[in-house]
């Protein structure tokens, strides 16, 4: 049995190469999910999910504003996944809420919902989610996508108790058609092991003609600097020259200029946005390479990201 997954908000094909790679059989019976198309609005974005996930059909990536997608034309689907942008509800930034840009982006994975009514959809946001506007956005979004149908299941999941090289913590809601008869069970990982960022990037070490790992460049300052900070320590932590200092007034992002503790898991990997939150070598002075930084997400090796 194949489900058909649409996607909205797609990035460049994490759920995707997940959902791939989920297949089982039952008594008898193999069950696996299949892509059917896809919409996210940058375009190195799509031109990585389109080489990945489908490569014979690249038509099948919309690159548009969700805003300006017509569901009306999208082919029939079995299965929904939409990573709804998380900006408004992280714990770094403004944490602006239910009066922020992207509150109301969620409601498109509800419209495709409403119109195509797949057997279940599964929806991932920020642990953050839970506390926006004293747990109101979040009971809302819960509520709508009730609403559309379907029985929920939320939970908080911390990836680096489920063998994830990284702690990336996530709410990740999972959602059964009603007339199905069937509730979501939170998966328990027994035996689990944690995993370091030294394991996950060097065993086995990276091949040398992998894609995306060309070494990053630093400024002479930045070397400098790094070169006062020890593993798991960053800017504000460390010890540095007062030359060195950053005067930044008001809230302490502890990820600018980290390295990583190379005995855990690395810490949230992010939009790499500049002002040191590029994640930084536990030893060498620089930040990590997309490949690294792709296996800390566990991408594969032949994953290959676009410019």
């Amino acid at each position: 049995m194949n489900f058909r997954l649409g996607e909205l908000f797609c990035g460049p094909g994490g759920i995707a190469i997940g959902a791939r790679d989920a297949s089982f059989t039952h008594k008898k019976v193999v069950y696996s999910i299949s892509h059917e198309w896809a919409n996210d609005y940058d375009k190195d974005t799509c031109d990585t999910y389109a080489k990945n996930i489908c490569p014979q059909n690249f038509k099948s990536v919309i690159c548009k504003d969700v805003r300006k997608l017509d569901i009306r034309k999208l082919s029939e689907i079995d299965a929904l996944a939409f990573g709804f942008p998380c900006n408004d509800f992280s714990i770094v930034g403004e944490q602006k809420g239910m009066n922020g840009l992207y509150v109301p982006l969620y409601s498109y994975g509800v419209k495709v919902l409403r119109r195509f009514q797949p057997s279940w959809f599964l929806a991932e946001n920020v642990g953050g989610l839970r506390n926006s506007n004293d747990g109101n956005t979040f009971q809302m979004i819960i509520d709508d996508l009730e609403n559309a149908g379907y029985n929920v299941v939320a939970n908080l999941y911390k990836f680096e108790e489920y063998e994830v090289p990284q702690a990336r913590h996530r709410i990740i809601i999972v959602g059964f058609r009603n007339d199905l008869g069937l509730s979501f069970k939170v998966p328990v990982l027994r035996n689990a092991r944690t995993i370091s960022c030294r394991e996950a990037i060097e065993c086995p070490p990276i091949p040398k003609n992998a894609p995306n790992n060309e070494l990053t460049k630093q400024s002479d300052n930045v070397i400098e600097r790094l070169k006062f900070i020890r593993p798991g320590e960053n800017v504000f932590t460390a010890k540095l020259p007062k030359h060195l200092q950053l005067n930044i007034k008001g809230a302490q992002i502890s990820q600018i200029y980290k390295r990583l503790d190379p005995t855990r898991p690395a810490y949230t990997i992010t939009g790499s946005g500049g002002g040191g939150t590029h994640v930084y070598h536990w030893k060498e002075n620089r930040a990590l390479t997309n490949r690294e930084r792709a296996r800390l997400q566990t991408f594969p090796d032949d994953f290959i990201l676009a410019a």
